[in-house]
């Protein structure tokens, strides 16, 4: 079971629909870093994903991962990041899991679509679920506040737009 808890804020973040970026352990040391859709349930995170993939690989050799999530809007950045014991979850159960993930991502059209919800989730045979041990937060306004006295965000021009 998880072993911290969060915030409410940083609660609401995970949540919410977002891209997450998750990072698994190379057998060469390296880092894999990739973007996915995520669901948050019961304080795991979960991760559909192909038993051929890179990450699920890594997580069967080396059972561990983090996972960020995070909004990148100047002057509001913030996320969250999840560090734990990572595991594979497979037959029904990740099935079911998998729905679940794609349908916070999915329409209801692109679900039923026999080229879209099908190949969904035979591609997504496996789970991955990521029990945090330990979590990271972070909010710029906050930190703009305590070490700016706000002027990152109440300054026009200080901080440039994203491409």
């Amino acid at each position: 079971m998880p072993t911290q808890t969060l915030s409410p804020t940083f609660h609401e973040l995970l949540q919410a629909r977002h891209i997450a970026a998750i990072g698994t352990e190379n057998a060469d040391g390296s880092i894999h870093l990739t973007a996915v859709w995520y669901l948050f349930e019961d304080g795991y995170l979960f991760v559909a994903t192909s038993s051929k993939s890179r990450k699920a690989r890594n997580i069967a050799a080396r059972p561990k991962a983090s996972l960020m999530v995070d909004l990148r809007q100047p002057g509001s950045e913030r996320g969250v990041n999840a560090a734990g014991e990572a595991e594979l979850i497979s037959g029904e159960p990740s099935r079911e899991i998998n729905r679940r993930i794609h349908q916070r991502y999915m329409s209801a059209a692109a679900m039923s679509d026999p080229q879209v919800g099908p190949v969904f989730e035979s591609f997504d045979d496996v789970t991955i679920r990521l029990t945090p041990v330990s979590w990271t937060a972070w909010d710029m306004a906050v930190l703009d506040a305590q070490a700016f006295g706000g002027r990152l965000g109440r300054s026009p021009g200080y901080l440039l737009p994203l491409d």
